[in-house]
């Protein structure tokens, strides 16, 4: 298990030039807009307020760059898929996006951030195809489970599996940051991507 000594913001980014250097190894987090990003990340890392949770979505407009026990990164990506945002902005993240998960050495896997309510978006399949495309390791973790029953999970986890075109269900992480459901799941995923690193 990765004990959380130190989780601190570090940087903002939109492009290249911005990232943190030193090549600390990163693991990055992508999803739609309001589907919990931030949520998760301040509950694996035990921090109320480190990742900025909003009632609108489409908030986090840069990536954020976390520092873990000073060894590793937590990347949130820009949520995607939120119509509202401006058409400017939705143009510019594409582009900022690819240009860090095409180019960024350090980048050990992202996690893809889906809602287990509902079925994947347009979005969420795009990505998923994309990171395949790139073979950039991803793993799917389905957030708010606490808003189902528990004998839904199974169901809804089996849409998500078809729509992703993920071959076992059991590769999806149910999570929730309200009860702490998945947290150590999470953590010890992580922690295998990192390996010998924490």
């Amino acid at each position: 298990m990765i004990v959380i000594r130190k989780a601190e913001y570090v940087a903002s980014a939109v492009k290249y030039e911005q990232y943190p250097v030193g090549g600390l190894p990163e693991i990055a987090m992508a999803g739609r807009s309001n589907v919990g990003k931030s949520s998760l990340i301040n509950s694996f890392l035990g921090r109320r307020n480190l990742a900025r949770t909003g009632n609108t979505p489409g908030k986090t407009q840069t990536l954020n760059f976390y520092g873990v026990n000073d060894q590793w990164f937590l990347v949130d990506l820009p949520g995607y898929g939120y119509a509202k945002v401006a058409k400017t902005v939705n143009a510019q993240w594409g582009p900022m996006m690819e240009a860090y998960l095409k180019k960024r050495e350090p980048l050990r896997a992202v996690i893809q951030i889906v809602d287990i309510r509902h079925a994947p978006s347009i979005e969420d399949i795009e990505m998923q195809q994309w990171l395949r495309n790139m073979q950039v390791p991803t793993m799917v973790v389905a957030t708010k489970v606490d808003k189902i029953a528990r004998g839904q999970w199974q169901k809804h986890l089996n849409v998500i599996a078809k729509a992703l075109e993920i071959p076992d269900v059991s590769l999806i992480l149910p999570f929730s940051a309200q009860t702490g459901v998945g947290k150590k799941e999470l953590n010890e995923s992580i922690e295998e991507i990192l390996g010998e690193l924490v």
